[in-house]
């Protein structure tokens, strides 16, 4: 434990979250992943936008961007481009992600931009005052709903992969080992990966929800996450109000860093042959 420490900010501690929030679980499960394999910290960079997720990049030891809200694919994905060489991870909260960043998630899955995206899913806007976000189930309390919510919450793994993502997972904060599994199997995967986190967040959303403890939000995890191997096995009555969790998706697609490479290769390729002629051709005309 005591070598993970390397990876942190120890001055910018204690965090700022709340007692029984997740984020600093998916925090260690970045660092225990980037520890086991063994990437360079200084190719490492952390990008997260706005909310209690976006408070992680200050206090992690490697490149990080705090950026604007629901931009921090946007931010990440020209960084990628500018510089492919490095392991970028996206760390978002659900209101961040599929609210106001809604349209960059789809348009970053549909391009395949080799990122590893994390979206801390607690169901709530939990920083700037437990709002609704498009991620609350229907009929939960918010500020913003205060009689319950009357909108369907997104399926995020399947909005994700209908878009084209290339890796798509799903997990909790209470089956860490399994967390750190999924984040490592994104990291290594080329292309657009995405892993939805279940987090508790039991100022924001428990209290409103008769969940009052992060303990009761922790068991409320452990009794309703089951393995996508399990599930398999499980009727349509079992599987109510169950929430299945590992790799739900993955494939082989073209990564658009590699294709914009490509392409640029082509572009210049002409341009010189296209310079070679004009050179010749004005060559010829002199010659006469």
């Amino acid at each position: 434990m005591g070598r993970l420490l390397k990876y942190l900010r120890l001055d910018k501690f204690p965090t700022v979250w709340c007692a029984g929030c997740g984020v600093g679980i998916v925090m260690g499960c970045i660092i225990r992943v980037v520890d086991k394999l063994k990437v360079n910290p200084d190719k490492v960079v952390i990008v997260s936008g706005i909310g209690c997720s976006g408070r992680m990049p200050g206090y992690l030891d490697f490149n990080t961007l705090h950026t604007t809200h629901g931009r921090a694919l946007v931010f990440a994905t020209g960084l990628k481009l500018a510089k492919p060489s490095l392991e970028i991870i996206v760390v978002m909260g659900d209101g961040d992600a599929l609210a106001i960043g809604g349209n960059h998630l789809i348009h970053a899955a549909r391009r395949n931009v080799n990122l590893t995206s994390i979206i801390i899913n607690n169901w709530i806007y939990g920083m700037t005052g437990g709002q609704y976000s498009p991620a609350t189930p229907r009929g939960a309390f918010a500020t913003t709903a205060p009689y319950g919510n009357l909108e369907p919450p997104f399926e995020v793994p399947e909005l994700v992969r209908g878009s084209g993502a290339s890796y798509v997972a799903r997990g909790t904060v209470y089956h860490t080992r399994q967390l750190d599994r999924l984040i490592e199997r994104g990291m290594r995967k080329e292309g657009f990966g995405l892993v939805e986190v279940l987090s508790p967040c039991p100022v924001g959303f428990g209290r409103r929800n008769q969940m009052k403890s992060a303990i009761a939000m922790m068991r409320w995890q452990k009794d309703r996450a089951v393995s996508l191997k399990r599930a398999s096995k499980m009727n349509e009555e079992e599987l109510k109000d169950k929430i299945i969790t590992g790799v739900l998706f993955e494939r082989e697609a073209p990564e658009y860093t590699q294709e914009y490479e490509r392409l640029m290769s082509r572009v210049k390729t002409r341009k010189e042959i296209g310079k070679r002629e004009i050179q010749t051709g004005l060559g010829e005309i002199h010659e006469e």
